[in-house]
């Protein structure tokens, strides 16, 4: 049904595009590189036939595919972020297309001996005979997210080519800097005009999630006093040293090399300092709430007990809260979980219901008034060099995306 050639050539073509987003920078969006494909989807969405294409002063992308039945179905969305991760560049990415994958170890870069080796990356033995897209070993390859541009743009045009599938009211959007957590924020729900969404921006073959982490950075500054260290007795106040004391005093086992499924944690991702101060970076991540609650009060309690002990404010402990469990906002609308499961099992697909162990457009959504859970894209290893995504899998997603246009129009048939 999808052409594998043509949603291999469209997804090569975005992600050799540079959108890389920028954690340090409050614009929006936070790269102007990122206008540089939101152009081209511009331009591509008119050459497809959507309507109200629009491009806003934010880097927000809205279009319309109208309705061709003549009763009242109601209006679905779907979501995917053009920006790439930070985490590792995203310039001069160079796609390796590699045939009939058979399960051996791929060379991304002879020169530098980077080997994506089944041995390490179990997941690649379930894509034996497929045609996997992989880097060069030397950047990410962008499947986050635009695997769900992909799909969603390829989707949209073959059921403009096809309108003998009926359908109701979609909306598309495309949003800036979702990998730096700004994604959903200037994102207008009531412009959109959706009953509900979903964000293409799952991994593997089968993914549906709408569950996710309850989200918050800490700040923690440590106070030191610089003197001579051969006359630092009783003087000296290595702020170093109190940073270490601070982080043994957090839960050992509740980090994330040590956790997996609902199992929550604190992630120091950043130290800097010297004698005089030091700050430690923290993120703190879990599913439930009230553990959730718990884990900051943790954070601040230990500051608050090693102040006391030693009568001075030594410790300051930051604390901002990010985003919540849509889970929240999702169990009073299961019926649009259902329907995808639905889908999924009528295109010989396996449902993987899971609580995504991150964060999503889809969750600050679903608490601005927007439904919104998340399907599968079809990557793996995000935000690495190792990342590689299965054309076979992108295209079953785009037949997903057909497959809940179609139902839909069916159920309020």
């Amino acid at each position: 049904m999808i052409d594998k050639q043509h949603i291999t050539n469209r997804f090569v073509k975005y992600v050799t595009i540079d959108t890389e987003s920028d954690p340090n920078n409050p614009a929006f969006p936070s790269t102007e590189k990122q206008w540089n494909l939101a152009k081209v989807l511009v331009k591509e969405l008119q050459e497809i036939g959507m309507q109200d294409v629009d491009l806003d002063d934010n880097c927000y992308i809205m279009a319309t595919l109208p309705s061709n039945v003549a009763y009242e179905v109601p209006t679905i969305g779907f979501v995917a972020h053009i920006d790439t991760s930070p985490d590792f560049t995203g310039k001069d990415v160079k796609p390796q297309i590699v045939e009939n994958y058979q399960g051996n170890d791929i060379i991304l870069n002879k020169e530098k001996n980077i080997i994506l080796s089944p041995d390490y990356f179990e997941d690649l033995v379930q894509y034996k005979g497929q045609t996997l897209i992989t880097t060069d070993g030397t950047t990410l390859l962008g499947a986050d997210d635009k695997a769900g541009i992909t799909e969603i743009v390829t989707a949209m045009e073959h059921l403009i080519k096809h309108p003998e599938i009926k359908h109701g009211k979609i909306r598309i959007c495309f949003t800036p800097d979702e990998e730096v957590g700004k994604g959903a924020h200037l994102f207008d729900v009531e412009k959109f005009g959706a009953a509900w969404a979903y964000t293409m921006d799952g991994s593997q073959i089968g993914e549906l999630e709408y569950e996710n982490f309850n989200a918050a950075s800490a700040k923690v500054t440590i106070k030191g006093k610089i003197v001579h260290p051969g006359y630092a007795k009783g003087k000296m106040i290595n702020a170093m040293l109190i940073a270490n004391d601070y982080i043994a005093a957090l839960p050992a086992e509740e980090t994330p090399e040590k956790t997996e499924g609902y199992e929550g944690f604190f992630h120091l991702h950043n130290i800097s300092g010297n004698v005089e101060e030091t700050v430690l970076d923290y993120i703190i991540r879990d599913h439930d709430f009230d553990i959730f609650e718990k884990r900051k009060y943790l954070m601040q309690k230990i500051a608050f007990d090693f102040n006391k002990s030693i009568e001075n404010e030594i410790i300051s402990v930051e604390i901002k809260d990010q985003y919540f469990n849509m889970k929240e906002k999702i169990t009073p609308v299961m019926h649009i979980v259902d329907l995808v499961e639905e889908v999924m099992n009528e295109k010989g697909i396996t449902p993987l219901i899971k609580p995504i162990r991150g964060g999503t457009d889809g969750s600050q959504l679903s608490f601005k008034g927007l439904p919104c859970p998340n399907i599968f894209a079809g990557g793996h290893n995000f935000h690495g060099r190792f990342e590689y995504v299965p054309v076979e899998s992108m295209i079953k997603a785009t037949e997903v995306i057909i497959g809940i246009a179609e139902k839909v129009s069916k159920n309020y048939a």
